[in-house]
C-alpha cells in the first residue's frame, strides 16, 4: 500500500483521481482549499479510514511522508483562473516548487498535471508534443497558460538537477460528473443550459474545435504514468475525436430533449481554434487510449446534472 498526496483532490479530475486510487488500496491525502474543489465531491470517501482531507493551500510548504504525489492544484475553467490571475500564476509556479521539494525529500515519484494549454492557439494540428507553442505571455489567459508552462520547466529542471522521478502529463479537454456548473467550460454550460432550457450560448461561430475525454478515461491514464519506469514526459493526455462546438451543442440539445435554442457572442481573446492531440506517444509508453466514446460520456454527464436539479 502506497501513500500518495493529490493536490487539488476535492476538485473535478481530483476526485475522480481520489476516489480510483482509493479502490486500488491506496492511502490518500487530498490537499485542497477549495476554490473550486468542492466537499460535495468527497462525501463518497470522506469517512475512508484510508483517506484523509486537509484544507489547505499548495503554495504553503508541504510537510507530509508519502510516496506519490499528484499535483492538480490549479483552477483551470477560464472564469476561475481569470478570477485572481495573479493567485493562479503563484499556484502553478509554488506549487510546483512544493510538491517537487517534497518529492525530492520523500524520494517519491511526483506527476505535473500540465495542460494543452500550453500549446496556445496551435499553428499544428493535431498538436505533439515536441510542438512549442504559439502563446501570448500578456493575454488574459497568460496567467494559466504560462504558469503551467513554467511549471513543466521547474519539473525537468529538478529532474536534471536532482534526479526527482518527474512525470509531465498535458490535459486536454475532459467532462464528467464532478463539473462545477457554473466553470465556464463548454460541456458544463452547455448542459446545465440545456437543462433549464436556456439560450445556448457558443463563443465564435461554432467552427471552433474540441476534443472531449471522459474522466475515467484520463484517470487510468494518469495512474499508468505514474507507475511508467523510465518514462517521464510529456506526454498528451485527451481524446482525439474532434468535433465542432456546434456539433457539441446540437448533441446536448438532442440528448436533453431541450427547448434551447442557441446563440453566438464574439470569441474570447486568444481562445483556440482547433484543439487535438496526437496520442500516439502515450499509446506506445503506457498502452492507454480512451474507451469511452462521447455518446456514452455525455449521457452519463448529463444524467449527472439532470440528478442536480
Amino acid at each position: 500500500m502506497s501513500k500518495v498526496l493529490v493536490t487539488g483532490g476535492a476538485g473535478f479530475i481530483g476526485s475522480h483521481l481520489c476516489e480510483r486510487l482509493l479502490n486500488d488500496g491506496e492511502k490518500v491525502i487530498c490537499l485542497d482549499n477549495m476554490f473550486t474543489g468542492t466537499y460535495d465531491n468527497i462525501k463518497d470517501f470522506i469517512s475512508n479510514p484510508n483517506f484523509e482531507f486537509v484544507n489547505g493551500n499548495v503554495i504553503d510548504p508541504l510537510q507530509y511522508e508519502v510516496d506519490k504525489i499528484f499535483n492538480l492544484a490549479c483552477p483551470a475553467s477560464p472564469i476561475h483562473y481569470q478570477y485572481d490571475p495573479i493567485m493562479t500564476t503563484k499556484t502553478s509556479f509554488m506549487g510546483a516548487l512544493n510538491v517537487l521539494n517534497l518529492a525530492k525529500k520523500n524520494g517519491a515519484t511526483v506527476l505535473q498535471a500540465s495542460t494543452s494549454e500550453i500549446y496556445g492557439d496551435p499553428e499544428m494540428h493535431p498538436q505533439r508534443e515536441e510542438y512549442r507553442g504559439n502563446v501570448s505571455t500578456i493575454g488574459p489567459r497568460a496567467c494559466y497558460d504560462e504558469g503551467k508552462r513554467v511549471a513543466e520547466t521547474l519539473f525537468f529542471d529538478y529532474y536534471r538537477k536532482y534526479h526527482v522521478d518527474i512525470k509531465v502529463i498535458r490535459i486536454f479537454n475532459t467532462y464528467g460528473p464532478h463539473m462545477l456548473e457554473n466553470d465556464g467550460r463548454v460541456v458544463s454550460n452547455f448542459i446545465v443550459q440545456a437543462l433549464h432550457n436556456k439560450p445556448i450560448t457558443i463563443y465564435g461561430d461554432g467552427s471552433q474545435t474540441r476534443s472531449f475525454c471522459y474522466v475515467s478515461d484520463m484517470v487510468e491514464a494518469m495512474i499508468r504514468m505514474i507507475d511508467a519506469k523510465d518514462f517521464h514526459g510529456p506526454v498528451n493526455l485527451g481524446n482525439p475525436y474532434e468535433l465542432t462546438v456546434r456539433q457539441l451543442a446540437e448533441m446536448i440539445v438532442e440528448k436533453t430533449g431541450s427547448s434551447s435554442k442557441i446563440v453566438y457572442e464574439p470569441l474570447p481573446t486568444d481562445d483556440p481554434v482547433r484543439r487535438k492531440p496526437d496520442i500516439s506517444l502515450a499509446e506506445k509508453q503506457l498502452s492507454w487510449k480512451p474507451v469511452v466514446d462521447i455518446d456514452t460520456g455525455l449521457d452519463r454527464t448529463i444524467e449527472y446534472f439532470r440528478a442536480k436539479y
